[in-house]
């Protein structure tokens, strides 16, 4: 995976506020780059340092694995929530997931602003890195 996309794509986490959320496609679509997939292969493996519970699967359910973790991050945050969660950290059992209708990060102006550069800066960055390949191919 490219340096420049994971960099992009944990730059726009970092901006996602407490208690609001988004789902992987969302990164995509917000850096007009890659797709759900590729968001979730960055997280999985680069995003231990930003609030990884903020971004998870359209279904609003957390990160496979991390569920408790997130659990408690989603409370501590006033995340809504949908379903069942009171004894899931006691017991592991119940179903719940984010309500990501309520709880999706809607920018402001100003972080539009900011997503916008970020993305710009890896269109930049790849374009860059492309013409690097096709320079090395003559």
């Amino acid at each position: 995976m490219r340096t420049e996309y994971v960099e992009a794509v944990l730059a726009v986490v970092v901006l996602v506020p407490r208690g609001a959320a988004v789902a992987y496609g969302d990164v995509a679509e917000l850096l007009r780059a890659g797709g759900p997939r590729q968001v979730g292969a960055v997280m999985s493996h680069y995003g231990s340092g930003v609030p990884w519970w903020r971004v998870l699967k359209a279904s609003g359910e957390a990160p496979e694995g991390h569920e408790a973790a997130a659990l408690r991050r989603y409370l501590d945050e006033g995340t809504p929530l949908l379903g069942s969660h009171d004894g899931f950290l006691r017991t592991g059992e119940g179903r719940w997931r984010v309500n990501l209708a309520a709880a999706r990060w809607a920018p402001t102006d100003a972080e539009f602003d900011q997503l916008d550069a970020i993305a710009d800066r890896l269109e930049r960055g790849l374009h860059k890195l492309s013409a690097a390949d096709d320079e090395m191919s003559v």
